[in-house]
C-alpha cells in the first residue's frame, strides 16, 4: 500500500515539474514590454518566481511547492492568456473559416 501512494506522490510531483518547466519557458519566449501592458508583474518577476518553483521541485519541501504551484497556476490561467491577448495571438473572436495565417484567403 504504502509503496503505491510513493509512487503517486512521485507522478504527482513530475506533473508539478512539468508544469512550472512549461510556464518558466512559455514566460521566458514572452516580450518584456508584453507584461506591463497586460497589467502584470515584470518579466523578471516571473521568471525568478517560476525558476524557484523549479528548484523547489526538484529538491521537494511541500510547503514551498504548494506555494509554487499556486504561482505556477496564477501564470497559466491570469498572466499567460493576458499575455496572448497584447501580443495578438489571443483568441480569435469573429474569425472567418477562410483566414489564414497573414489574413483573409482569396482564393488567388
Amino acid at each position: 500500500m504504502m509503496q503505491g501512494f510513493q509512487g503517486l506522490l512521485w507522478v504527482i510531483s513530475l506533473v508539478l515539474l512539468a508544469m512550472a518547466v512549461f510556464a518558466f519557458i512559455d514566460g521566458a519566449m514572452r516580450r518584456t514590454d508584453a507584461y506591463p501592458a497586460a497589467g502584470k508583474q515584470t518579466k523578471p518577476f516571473w521568471l525568478i518566481i517560476l525558476g524557484l518553483t523549479i528548484a523547489v521541485n526538484i529538491y521537494p519541501i511541500v510547503f514551498l511547492q504548494i506555494a509554487g504551484l499556486i504561482a505556477t497556476i496564477v501564470y497559466i490561467v491570469d498572466v499567460r492568456p493576458a499575455l496572448k491577448q497584447v501580443m495578438g495571438n489571443g483568441p480569435r473572436w469573429g474569425g472567418s473559416s477562410s483566414d489564414g495565417p497573414y489574413g483573409p484567403f482569396n482564393g488567388r
